[in-house]
């Protein structure tokens, strides 16, 4: 690999002094049950203050060896937990293990002509607070917590060890970001959001292949760490029932599922979506993939707007479409939102099926943690039953290979197939 930037060399190291902390009995039981965070108030006694970074030993209210983790001062999720059972060594050798093993769940994916993935989901993966996304050679690495920093060139290393990328780009949360600005001794100099951390330059997007469709990513300034990889495996359901068909895709983004629905066989496909330069990137998709015949002969129109305003214009024109995809951003982002989310998913059940043709196809998803599944899916229920337009389901869907669940909480996307 060619560097033009390495960063990691202004990198603190791990300290070889451990936090040692105990717990209250409530959190040792979530502790022994799985869960990655341990909150501030759980700890009972602590013998030193530690450094975002310091290695935090959990012992339970017996003093017995509990867990071991990551320690931030500046989070109410004081400790985050990398390992528990029996004491280890969390060294490269640590990392350079528990890297090669969630990588290796991901082999599969290889067999699909799929270059952007996820390699590395937080907690999910036991490496919480920490995401890596693969986008062909560039990998992507976003940090929920400062407290990875001093170990970031351990990761790098056992993530060089499986995939042989030639830039890192680092993305850092708006905690996180916030946490720096905070700090009055300037912490790492130069170190932002969207920084290239390791390896060549980069100007503009990166391309990468899911399922044979070319897509590209914008790892500096796009949402998440620059795609939605998330949603690889309903994209591909979608382009199963789209031959002949017309499509609408709202809140269409870079026009992720317009475009499989395009592969697909349909005939026609409108993106709406709010943000104009999210429509333009989903044209440029297309222009991408035209060396596919069927995405070359579907027409594809993009529409700016609000989706709600939009659709209800649509429905009072008596436009319809035999296929609906509605995939909005996450409605509760805390606690009090989820009772307006909930809604909100009503609304959109309604609206969507005031544009869908009778016994077509709609396909609601929803990525808010904070509402679970079987509410999302109830929601939606009650919306068409109350619109006279019950739905049957073909399926429910959830987390794709690269997106697993390690705990309650890691549960977020729910998507149903079905038709009215």
């Amino acid at each position: 690999m060619a560097i033009d930037h390495d960063m990691l060399g202004n990198f603190p190291s791990p300290s070889d002094k451990p936090v040692s902390v105990r717990v209250t009995p409530a959190a040792e039981r979530a502790v022994r049950q799985g869960h990655p965070w341990l909150f501030e108030q759980a700890i009972t006694h602590q013998h030193r203050q530690g450094d975002a970074g310091d290695l935090a030993v959990i012992y339970g209210s017996d003093r017995s060896f509990l867990a071991l983790g990551l320690y931030d001062p500046n989070s109410a999720i004081r400790v985050r937990l990398l390992h528990r059972g029996q004491p280890v060594t969390i060294d490269q050798a640590w990392f350079d293990t528990r890297v090669q093993e969630v990588i290796a769940l991901r082999e599969p994916i290889k067999q699909t002509d799929t270059t952007g993935y996820r390699l590395v989901h937080g907690e999910n993966d036991r490496m919480p607070g920490l995401i890596a996304d693969r986008y062909d050679r560039t990998l992507v690495v976003k940090l929920y917590t400062t407290a990875w920093l001093p170990h970031l060139r351990r990761v790098l290393h056992a993530i060089g060890r499986c995939f042989n990328y030639e830039r890192v780009v680092l993305r850092l949360s708006r905690a996180v970001q916030a946490s720096m600005s905070a700090k009055t001794d300037g912490g790492i100099e130069g170190l932002k959001d969207g920084l290239v951390l390791q390896g060549a330059s980069l100007s503009g997007a990166v391309l990468f292949k899911e399922n044979g469709l070319a897509f590209e990513a914008d790892p500096i300034h796009g949402h998440k760490t620059g795609f939605f990889l998330d949603q690889r495996d309903n994209r591909a359901a979608v382009e199963s029932l789209t031959n002949g068909k017309t499509v609408l895709n709202v809140f269409a983004y870079s026009g992720g599922f317009s475009l499989y629905a395009a592969r697909g066989g349909a005939t026609q496909v409108v993106s709406l979506d709010i943000s104009q330069p999210a429509l333009d990137a989903a044209g440029r998709h297309f222009a991408l993939n035209e060396n596919h015949p069927a995405v070359a002969a579907a027409k594809h129109k993009t529409l700016c707007g609000d989706a709600f305003d939009v659709m209800r214009s649509m429905a009072g024109k008596g436009e319809s479409f035999d296929v609906v995809i509605i995939d909005p951003p996450a409605f509760a982002t805390k606690q009090s939102h989820i009772d307006k989310a909930i809604g909100a998913y009503g609304q959109l059940t309604v609206l969507g099926l005031d544009v869908l043709t009778p016994g077509g196809t709609i396909v609601l998803a929803s990525c808010s943690t904070r509402v679970d599944a079987e509410t999302f899916f109830q929601a939606v229920h009650r919306a068409a039953r109350s619109a006279g337009r019950p739905l049957a389901e073909i399926k429910r869907t959830g987390h794709a290979l690269d997106h697993p669940i390690g705990f309650k909480e890691g549960s977020y996307l729910k998507c149903l197939f079905a038709t009215a």
